[in-house]
């Protein structure tokens, strides 16, 4: 079934729904990366990872887009913009995964963070650039070249630091024990797409979550790190906008300005 905006409202809702769940997820991590700005461990990786947090956010600007251009076809105004859905919303409303709420801690942990995001990435946006949505399939393919530099660029941290000291591989596995719990959700699938795969949407969460962890396992093995028990207890809940208190606080950060002076534009 081809995906379009000529479609019923329902399906476009639902696309609509999604996209703001891709689009969440990219733009909470952004906000969390982009704090290491100007703190980086040496100038060149302060670089690197501000300019990986300027992929993300692009990325999620062009689902905003995407889903503020269904939302007002489908509501017949032109209300809807993408700051609209980034500041707008409250907290209850963001449909971002877990795994990106989590607190930067050291720098291990945001590698380990954005690893696990990164490689999950790649196999959606494989997935989604062929979908029939050409929109949707559009906006993956061009992020899916980007991603592949961020794979590259986590993947040699992870093995940096897992085969480095004592110090740095003692808290590259912390980092693991703190963040593998949330990384279950990436293959559980929500609702919302429950309801686009029905309608068309090629995601198979079985096979990307086989790729995920056969890509995890393959860097770990590099790294000299234990991978967790892939069957393990896993944390719940982004997806279907229940999340943790943390969410609240980066929130509160990042749409102050937009709160205090509405409208308020550069």
């Amino acid at each position: 079934m081809r995906i379009n905006k000529t479609q019923s409202s329902k399906v476009n809702n639902n696309i609509y729904n999604y996209l703001l769940q891709l689009a969440d997820s990219s733009l909470i991590l952004a906000q969390q990366n982009g704090t290491w700005c100007g703190h980086g461990p040496i100038l060149e990786q302060d670089i690197a990872i501000t300019n990986i947090t300027l992929d993300l956010l692009g990325q999620a600007r062009n689902f905003y887009q995407y889903a503020a251009q269904i939302k007002n076809e489908v509501d017949g105004n032109t209300s809807n913009t993408e700051d609209s859905l980034a500041y707008l919303r409250g907290e209850r409303e963001f449909r971002n995964l877990l795994l990106c709420e989590q607190p930067n801690g050291d720098w291990a942990q945001t590698i380990v963070r954005q690893f696990f995001y990164t490689i999950y990435l790649e196999s959606l946006y494989a997935a989604l650039s062929n979908c029939e949505d050409e929109q949707l399939a559009g906006i993956a393919t061009k992020s899916l070249k980007e991603i592949k530099y961020h794979s590259t660029w986590c993947s040699d941290w992870v093995c940096r630091l897992g085969d480095g000291t004592e110090e740095s591989k003692e808290r590259m596995e912390q980092a693991v024990d703190n963040l593998w719990s949330y990384t279950g959700e990436m293959f559980l699938p929500s609702d919302v797409e429950e309801k686009v795969i029905a309608a068309g949407v090629p995601l198979n969460f079985p096979v990307m979550k086989s790729q995920w962890l056969q890509k995890v396992n393959e860097v770990f093995i590099e790294a000299t790190l234990t991978i967790p028990d892939a069957n393990a207890f896993m944390q719940t809940g982004g997806k279907e906008a229940v999340h943790t208190e943390k969410l609240g606080f980066i929130l509160a950060e990042m749409q102050y300005l937009q709160r205090v002076h509405p409208g308020a534009a550069w």
